[in-house]
This record gives C-alpha cells, sequence and structure tokens, in this order.
C-alpha cells in the first residue's frame, strides 16, 4: 500500500475522533454559561480574519483609498448583510459591485 493511503486513511480518522469527541463530550458535560456566550462569538472573530486581510490587501500591501475595489465592495456588502439579513443579496450586490468597480478602475 502507498504511504499516501496510510496518511489520508489515518488523517481521517483522526479528523474523525477529534470531532466525535466533542459530541460525545458535550452529551455528558455542559460548558459553563460564560464559556457557551463566549462561543457565539467564534463564527464572527474566524469570517473576520479571513475577509478583512481580503479586502485591504493587495499583493502584500495595504490599500485603504477610495480606489480599492475590494474594500468598497466589502463596506456595501457589509451594509446590504446588515439591512437585508440575506446571504444571497449580499453576495449578488458585494460581487456585482466588485465586478463594476473592477472594471472602472
Amino acid at each position: 500500500m502507498n504511504t499516501i493511503w496510510l496518511v489520508m486513511i489515518a488523517l481521517g480518522v483522526l479528523t474523525f475522533a477529534i470531532r466525535i469527541s466533542f459530541i460525545l463530550l458535550l452529551d455528558r458535560w455542559q460548558p459553563p454559561q460564560s464559556v457557551s456566550r463566549a462561543l457565539r462569538y467564534v463564527p464572527v472573530a474566524a469570517l473576520t480574519g479571513i475577509f478583512i486581510p481580503e479586502m485591504l490587501l493587495h499583493d502584500g500591501v495595504a490599500e485603504m483609498g477610495l480606489f480599492n475595489p475590494r474594500l468598497l465592495a466589502g463596506l456595501a456588502a457589509i451594509v446590504v448583510a446588515w439591512r437585508t439579513k440575506s446571504a444571497l443579496w449580499t453576495i449578488g450586490v458585494g460581487m456585482g459591485l466588485f465586478w463594476l468597480l473592477t472594471l472602472l478602475f
């Protein structure tokens, strides 16, 4: 058997074991209320860490001016998401504005 298959199977089993352990653990133990409240902010923090560098950095250089189509489209998408609470509208407006601004700039 090829070594790569052994590595892939081992990583698959390890990933499954880690995920199932949390399911089995939370069945018997409930975290404190403060931990549960703090965990609500994890998705927002993770997504912020992904999209803020994409909006502000271009080729490793920070561009925070008015001629940055990523920044302008991202800010518009944030406003649309806040007002409509619709992922479809947010993606549509953000991408449409990004493509339009990329053509203009």
